[in-house]
């Protein structure tokens, strides 16, 4: 049985029954993959035509609704058929892994947002914008993107307090330094892709900045040079925190960017007053051969993500990742 994968436009002889990833593992055709567990997305490739048998991971049902993607770690190939990959300079591979890691610092960014540091046992190779799950207690354990970088010695955490929020109401009232914690990742498939040298739209709502500022400090360190649009979106004054990092940031990414964006009540001579939305719609026509990364709540990046295609960015190159807030 045969599978066309594309866009390398190789046909890979495979047997009935077999997994996709494996079977592009053993034809050495260049795929992303971490966790192997159907939770993380990293493996995320789209099934242009034929049928495939599909697991019943959460994330895999949620893969794309209607667009044809599949988690390879959990498809099986039952009959001929085509897929398509990512695109091979995109590929990343950091095998999952579970380390203990110690409370170095918690300090408050704003009236609701805290910064957690934790110094891990061993280190943890990453891709700038991707997260991890954090367990403090077998009863208090969240997902929470990294802010920065694997070589920083420290991973670094934005967490928004939720209220009634049972994991955030633990970090802001019990989690000391020194607390050891479990530390599993890493997870996400919106990472930074190094090689793409056009411009790049960034979208922060709230404690997204946390992976967007893992992005723009991962393409700084990585001397990539390309305009770089940043929008932070918030609701108000008192939620904007980082702006010292993205100045910082600029002084090193001359070609960055920065736009805060405030629902209502901000500075207008230091900000914009609104939706980040109409913000990028303000100062762009035509986005084509731009990357875009969207990261903060599910309407905000269920908005940018429209905005996104209807300016011209190719769904294929908009890497999102959705803030679900959980209470329990």
């Amino acid at each position: 049985m045969d599978i066309l994968v594309q866009p390398l436009n190789r046909v890979v002889s495979v047997q009935a029954g077999v997994n996709l990833l494996k079977a592009l593992q053993d034809a050495q055709v260049p795929m992303s993959y971490s966790c192997m567990a159907g939770r993380c997305g990293t493996c995320r490739c789209r099934l242009v035509d034929g049928d495939v048998m599909e697991g019943a991971s959460d994330l895999q049902q949620a893969a794309a609704p209607g667009q044809g993607y599949v988690l390879a770690c959990q498809t099986y190939l039952t009959e001929p058929c085509t897929i398509e990959i990512p695109e091979p300079d995109e590929v990343v591979v950091h095998p999952a892994r579970t380390v203990k890691a110690t409370v170095s610092a918690i300090e408050d960014l704003t009236h609701d947002i805290k910064r957690v540091l934790l110094r891990p046992g061993r280190p943890i190779e990453f891709s700038p914008g991707q997260y991890a799950q954090l367990q403090f207690t077998p009863e208090h354990a969240r997902p929470y993107s990294m802010a920065g970088l694997c070589g920083d010695g420290e991973l670094e955490f934005h967490v928004r307090l939720v209220p009634d929020g049972r994991v955030s109401g633990y970090i802001a009232s019990r989690l000391k330094v020194g607390d050891s914690v479990k530390v599993s990742g890493p997870l996400g498939s919106a990472y930074l892709r190094r090689r793409h040298e056009g411009p790049m739209l960034c979208v922060a709502g709230g404690t997204g900045l946390a992976p967007i500022l893992s992005i723009l400090r991962g393409a700084t360190a990585q001397g990539m040079r390309n305009p770089i649009h940043l929008y932070v979106g918030v609701r108000s004054p008192r939620d904007v925190y980082g702006l010292e990092w993205l100045q910082a940031l600029q002084r090193e990414h001359p070609a960055l960017t920065v736009h805060v964006v405030v629902a209502s009540g901000g500075d207008p001579t230091t900000q914009r007053c609104g939706l980040v939305t109409d913000a990028i719609e303000q100062d762009h026509s035509d986005m084509t051969n731009w990357r875009a990364y969207l990261c903060g709540s599910p309407p905000m990046v269920e908005a940018a993500t429209m905005v996104a295609r209807r300016l011209g960015i190719d769904a294929e190159r908009i890497y999102a990742d959705a803030f679900y807030t959980q209470a329990s």
